[in-house]
């Protein structure tokens, strides 16, 4: 069916009533025994409680998952009714790989400008730590010979099923094509380390971040409330020891990439007209988004062009904003990302960002 609009008619606003996340954990660490939809659940339910609504309104959970093997059929549903929304309100699990979870936030924000709801949870949840491993054939029968374990976390996770490489060799791509050297990775790996810290050790993180109870075998159960990642004691000269991670003669090391993590985060998107209906204060107001797409081998030049598409729609420059949160899949990423957007670095990830945090 087409909803026909009046010309005077504008279309509902989205507004974000709510934001929490959990911390992040480690690989194999202190969240490892929680799957996906498990924290998913954690965070919707958090999310939920902060802005005070009625999960009876809802009229859409949308989590983005990337890794979905093994976590059981339709991950967001799960961790919806998990959470306590009613079973009536339906859910969605999307895969962008590293957007998912902006998308997730993207599609409320669309639903409701279109007219197709007025509240959304949207969200992201990811358990690196439980991704499966895989014998590829094996349903038909491994008769003869040795056969290998397939990662899934890599196979559906971290490799470029176009050209057939890791992200890291495509983080290697990245560097040589805009004239990145080592020390500028480990230098903007550092000063990622560095502000991460300072912010956990200041406190920036605490009002978003819910804390989880994680059960011991003896005594009593621990509180997991602060990410796990950010170390204070990195320096240049120790990531300078670091062996390439991904080609012999390369530049990305284990030092100047984000890690494999655990974790999730939750948003409550409501119209403006709800918002005021029910007396919420928004947290924010969702001005307007894009999407772009490059080759495979060339995405993480994409934000480039979904970054200019934006600023084109908007009749805006960088300068608009005052702070920019890049995700940091590699530094070279965001550095390639950041010099040719021309960005105010003293604006970017100022308390750091997925190098130091993690990648969930």
């Amino acid at each position: 069916m087409v909803r026909n609009r009046e010309d005077n008619q504008m279309p509902n606003q989205a507004v974000i009533l709510s934001a929490t996340r959990s911390a992040i954990g480690t690989y194999l660490g202190g969240l490892a025994s929680f799957s996906a939809p498990q924290l998913g659940a954690l965070a919707i339910k958090e999310a939920v409680k902060r802005a005070g609504i009625n999960a009876e309104d809802i009229d859409e959970v949308i989590m983005g998952q990337v890794v979905q093997a093994g976590a059981g059929q339709a991950p967001a549903r799960q961790a919806s009714i998990h959470s306590g929304v009613p079973s009536k309100v339906p859910a969605l699990t999307i895969n962008k790989v590293c957007g998912s979870g902006l998308k997730a936030i993207m599609l409320s924000a669309q639903a409701i400008k279109a007219g197709d709801g007025n509240l959304f949870v949207a969200g992201g949840q990811e358990s690196m730590s439980n991704t499966p491993y895989i014998i590829p054939g094996a349903k038909a029968g491994l008769k003869l010979g040795n056969k290998q374990l397939v990662d899934v976390m890599i196979l559906d996770g971290l490799w470029d099923s176009f050209h057939n490489f890791h992200m890291g060799n495509a983080a290697e791509y990245t560097a040589q094509k805009a004239s990145l050297t080592r020390e500028m990775l480990d230098q903007y790996a550092l000063d990622s380390q560095l502000k991460a810290v300072k912010a956990i050790k200041n406190g920036k993180f605490k009002a978003e971040i819910f804390p989880i109870e994680i059960t011991q075998s003896k005594g009593d159960p621990k509180i997991f409330d602060t990410d796990e990642g950010p170390r204070g004691n990195t320096t240049m000269e120790g990531l300078a020891k670091l062996k390439p991670a991904f080609q012999k003669d390369g530049i990305i090391t284990p030092g100047n990439a984000p890690g494999l993590n655990d974790g999730s985060s939750a948003v409550i998107v409501a119209s403006e007209e709800y918002a005021k209906k029910h007396g919420h204060k928004p947290l924010a107001r969702i001005v307007d988004y894009v999407s772009a797409g490059v080759d495979p081998k060339e995405l993480f030049f994409a934000p480039i062009f979904a970054v200019r598409k934006l600023m084109d729609r908007m009749k805006v420059d960088i300068n608009h904003w005052d702070l920019i949160e890049a995700n940091e899949a590699f530094a070279a990423q965001c550095l390639a990302d950041g010099n040719e957007l021309k960005w105010d670095w003293s604006r970017v990830n100022v308390n750091g960002g997925a190098i130091a945090l993690g990648h969930p």
